[in-house]
């Protein structure tokens, strides 16, 4: 769980997964999975630009920047991975023969 997570953090993180399985109706996973990715990396770049007065000084900021996301990014996947190896049963509806 991120550390500086608010009351909705997971609505909102849910909402996009929501939209995701949406899409999984008429497209491959891969291909939704890499709109997912696409799309956050454009919010992120946007999120990151309007946090500066213009370009030359987001430049100068570029590696940071990225640094910070992709890090973030691990955190995530990591926490996550983690989760599905712990819960792969339950969460991948797998019965075990007694």
């Amino acid at each position: 769980m991120p550390i500086d997570a608010d009351d909705h953090f997971y609505e909102r993180a849910d909402a996009h997964i929501h939209l995701s399985n949406d899409q999984l109706k008429d497209e491959e996973q891969g291909k939704v999975s890499a709109s997912m990715m696409y799309s956050a990396a454009r919010f992120n770049a946007w999120l990151s630009a309007s946090g500066f007065p213009y370009g030359e000084l987001m430049a100068e900021s570029r590696d940071e920047i990225i640094k910070y996301f992709v890090e973030q990014y691990r955190l995530a996947l990591e926490e996550n991975i983690d989760d599905y190896i712990n819960n792969f049963d339950s969460y991948m509806g797998v019965k075990k023969n007694d």
